[in-house]
């Protein structure tokens, strides 16, 4: 949306340069503010008389301009000046020659926010096919989304499972993809600075700053396998299936140093996960599953789950309470 916005600007400009631009005077003492709204703080202030310049129309306030200061007056304080407006225009006479140019710019503009608009509103509906466009994170959305752009069909991507352990516990899984030869499950991180780690270790090292800062965060690869246990127990007797777990690290992050890394585990930075996915698919034999309809309601209903809100508080909950941070007293 700020997008648009500042493009849409930017076209105004562009019309004003080749068509002439517009004044307005002050019909009385007014606020000018930092944004379209009274809520917003007051930036200066007109007196009734007062000559400004229109900058952009947005809804019932104008973006003015006046003695090199811009900001927002309500459009019902100020009333349309044709003679300073023609007077500028007639200025404007002499830069005919950058016509052609400017109206150029102004129909690329105009193209770029068609194009903006329209993938905007394509990857909201591929994205439902799937999920809810707030559900999850970004980065889990982004995968769904090239997942989907590959050609993977939206019914074999599950995403923010939720498989119930017992009365009022559940296991969270970020993505599973269900796949000829077997099933994929995908934990997303979304970090900066180097990565440090061992499948040995309980916890792995961020670090940022050159090394001075270190930060702390659970093996991925042990919580995915947790999570993968889950579905194993969930799918029984269905126990043979072969799964793969996918640790995907998004962000500005560098895998420093990471080894000991099971068979049957990948961790990859997002830009590569595709090729991961067409790695597996290649490499491993079709699996019969013994009945697919099974292992997809299973997961079809960990998804359901997931989109209850009051199971996402009792998730929450159980996960603050196992690591018992409200009951330290520093």
């Amino acid at each position: 949306m700020r997008l648009h916005i500042t493009l849409l600007t930017i076209l105004f400009s562009i019309f004003q340069t080749v068509f002439g631009a517009d004044y307005y005077k002050a019909t009385s003492n007014l606020n000018v503010r930092t944004g379209a709204g009274k809520e917003y703080p007051i930036s200066f202030k007109l007196e009734k008389g007062n000559l400004v310049k229109l900058l952009f129309k947005e809804s019932d306030w104008y973006k003015i301009e006046y003695l090199n200061q811009t900001g927002y007056a309500s459009a019902k304080y100020l009333e349309f000046n044709e003679k300073a407006s023609e007077l500028q225009t007639n200025s404007n006479s002499d830069r005919q020659v950058f016509y052609p140019f400017s109206i150029l710019i102004f129909i690329v503009a105009a193209l770029i926010i068609a194009f903006s608009t329209y993938r905007k509103i394509s990857n909201n509906n591929l994205l439902q096919s799937v999920t809810d466009k707030n559900r999850g994170t970004e980065s889990e959305r982004d995968l769904v989304l090239s997942l989907l752009k590959s050609g993977v069909p939206s019914q074999y991507i599950f995403h923010d499972l939720y498989l119930k352990k017992g009365e009022s516990e559940f296991s969270q899984t970020d993505l599973v993809l269900f796949t000829k030869v077997g099933i994929l499950v995908f934990e997303i991180k979304d970090y900066s600075g180097w990565i440090f780690g061992s499948g040995h270790q309980s916890k792995w090292t961020k670090v940022l700053a050159y090394g001075k800062q270190k930060y702390y965060f659970y093996n991925p690869i042990k919580q995915n396998n947790a999570h993968i246990i889950e579905l194993k127990r969930k799918l029984y007797p269905l126990e043979n299936i072969p799964f793969f777990s996918i640790i995907v690290f998004y962000g500005d992050c560098v895998l420093k140093d990471i080894s000991f890394v099971p068979i049957g585990t990948y961790i990859v930075k997002s830009q590569r996960v595709l090729e991961v996915v067409a790695r597996i698919l290649s490499e491993n034999n079709k699996f019969s599953y013994p009945n697919e309809n099974d292992v997809i309601r299973v997961l079809g209903e960990a998804v359901a789950n997931g989109g209850n809100m009051k199971n996402k508080i009792i998730h929450n909950e159980n996960i603050q309470d196992m690591l018992g941070t409200n009951r330290v007293f520093d």
